[in-house]
């Protein structure tokens, strides 16, 4: 056999991987080593040219992220995510195979990988044949990945039936993969798409809802409502309060800011108090402080969540707009309610007068505060079933957004 090389040949190599025979193609990262993905005796001599273990699956090279809905099922909303933020590119996404698959690409298993490469030559190939590509990098296996088409005429000249020369491949780092069957979410090897980047456009793929609004208005109702959707709940006030007592570098910056406010050894926060709810600017200062460690943990939080396939969450802040939070929801939600119906929840609830429940009250910023800078506005003024329903209501109109 003589290997062709098909210099911009894309049509030739066509042919013959219609025919069942092989091609080595560039991309991005490495060349890989092609066959007819629905052509079991093709594949096979993938592995027999590579002495490619038949234990192992191989990946799927496919032209756009269509190639999802046709070729797999049971798919996560996060699939769809990372195929937009990062195909064309160098990240093979693993999920649930359909039947069609043949069992040697799968290697027995109920899963594949597929990858939309991100190479001129090689996406004008996969847009002229009705068929994804079997294809592993071009090496035998154990060696070097190759980067150009010379390497790869050096691993395997008179074994296969041509290479498409691409030039040398810009990235010459294999593709990351990541497992989406089950969760957590599984990174099997990080390549030229980091961990972090994954799991940006992992949290940045759910639906984060931003919960406000004044005391006994309804938020821990209406946030009950999001946990029974199966949504993550996340209570700011809760996350200062745990870093207060777990963060060394938020009270050491405290304490840089504001010298003995927090006592050395202790999370007193008598003193700080004093110092910032007397001073605008002071308090515009410890703010500077906590919210960026605030926001840090959010963030842990949130991709944690999308990590374990998370799709909904709800962030409860009072200070949601003038924080900066709201910058990371898909939407905003203010929860009001009439004053003396406040007032009167906040006496049960606390058993406290109902002057001194006023005075809570009115030491709040109003209902049009959250009427002018909120999303959505939903109203606590009948039943809790009623409001529940209203909050439902929203709620799912934001999903469906």
């Amino acid at each position: 056999m003589e290997t062709q090389i098909l210099n911009g040949m894309v049509s030739a190599a066509a042919d013959i991987l219609k025919s069942g025979g092989l091609v080595a193609v560039p991309t991005e990262t490495v060349y890989g080593l092609a066959a007819n993905g629905f052509d079991e005796d093709a594949v096979l001599k993938i592995f027999e040219v590579k002495g490619r273990p038949e234990n192992k699956p191989i990946s799927l090279m496919v032209s756009d992220r269509n190639a999802i809905d046709v070729l797999c099922e049971d798919i996560p909303k996060a699939a769809y995510a990372l195929a937009e933020a990062f195909w064309p590119g160098p990240l093979t996404i693993v999920l649930k195979s359909k039947k069609m698959i043949p069992n040697i690409v799968r290697a027995g298993g109920e899963t594949v990988g597929l990858r939309c490469p991100d190479h001129p030559q090689l996406q004008e190939l996969l847009h002229s044949i009705d068929f994804p590509l079997a294809a592993p990098s071009a090496n035998p296996s154990g060696e070097k990945s190759p980067v150009t088409a010379q390497e790869v005429l050096g691993y395997f000249n008179g074994k296969i039936d041509g290479i498409i020369d691409g030039g040398e491949c810009a990235v010459g780092k294999e593709s990351t993969v990541i497992d989406l069957t089950k969760t957590p979410y599984t990174i099997l090897r990080e390549g030229a798409v980091s961990k972090k980047d994954i799991s940006m456009v992992l949290a940045a793929s759910m639906t984060i809802i931003g919960i406000t609004g004044g005391t006994g208005c309804g938020k821990t109702t209406a946030l009950n409502v999001i946990r029974n959707m199966g949504g993550l709940i996340i209570d700011c006030d809760e996350v200062y309060h745990r870093l207060l007592n777990e963060s060394g570098p938020m009270l050491d910056a405290i304490n840089e800011r504001f010298p003995g406010a927090v006592p050395g050894g202790t999370h007193d926060t008598k003193a700080l108090g004093e110092i910032v709810f007397s001073n605008a600017e002071e308090l515009r200062a410890l703010n500077t402080i906590t919210h960026k460690f605030v926001g840090e943990e959010l963030g842990r939080q949130l991709f944690d969540w999308a990590n374990h396939g998370g799709e909904l969450a709800a962030i409860d802040a009072i200070a949601l707009i003038e924080g900066g939070i709201s910058n990371i929801c898909k939407a905003t939600v203010g929860v009001v309610a009439p004053t003396e119906m406040r007032i009167e929840r906040l006496m049960k609830r606390e058993s406290v007068s109902h002057e001194y429940a006023a005075l809570r009250v009115s030491a709040q910023k109003p209902n049009e505060f959250f009427e002018e800078n909120c999303d959505y506005i939903v109203s606590n003024d009948s039943t809790e079933e009623a409001f529940k329903d209203k909050c439902r209501q929203i709620f799912e109109d934001i999903i469906r957004r």
